[in-house]
């Protein structure tokens, strides 16, 4: 069986250089370029097209972050979720659902598929840029690793999810115990 799930897309989060790494305490790099583009393109097997993890071999399984605002939200209050450096904000989407199946998202021009991949555990990091104790609350709610399956454009707005399992948007924000995927 399919199910198609409207949501909506709020952000892409797109950065060709890390700016997490090293001890918190010392602080992020320097200016590292952050990009909120309107439209991301999408690679099959690559990731997105000018983000750090693009074509990088060991992410080739996790190329694409997914984070769910509601869960961002229960974790981190209003702070920008641009800051969990997240490829994917959405809205309206219960992601662990997804870990170990294929999916589809379609902002209209066509669904681009993924295979969703383990969680995107929160680092140390999440304490120092986005406030005490965020890390400890983004546990079990810090997103979703996936391969992108196919290649295309997404745009920021509304979209759709198509997958074979069932989904329920009033858990977007809960936490999951499960660390691996299924």
């Amino acid at each position: 069986m399919t199910y198609q799930y409207p949501c909506e897309i709020l952000a892409f989060v797109v950065s060709p250089k890390h700016a997490y790494f090293g001890r918190p305490k010392d602080g992020p790099a320097g200016e590292v370029e952050t990009l909120t583009p309107g439209t991301v393109e999408i690679i099959a097997d690559k990731g997105i097209r000018g983000d750090r993890f693009f074509g990088v071999r060991a992410h080739t399984e996790a190329a694409v972050t997914f984070l769910a605002l509601e869960a961002w939200t229960a974790a981190a209050g209003d702070v920008d979720p641009v800051l969990a450096r997240r490829n994917i904000v959405v809205r309206g989407v219960e992601l662990d659902p997804l870990r170990g199946r294929e999916f589809g998202l379609d902002t209209g021009a066509g669904p681009i598929r993924f295979r969703g991949g383990r969680p995107a555990h929160p680092c140390s990091w999440m304490d120092t840029v986005a406030g005490e104790g965020v890390r400890k609350a983004l546990i079990g709610r810090g997103g979703l690793r996936a391969q992108p399956l196919t290649s295309g454009t997404l745009h920021v707005g509304p979209a759709t999810i198509i997958t074979d399992v069932e989904l329920d948007a009033a858990r977007a924000a809960d936490q999951v115990k499960r660390a691996q995927p299924r």
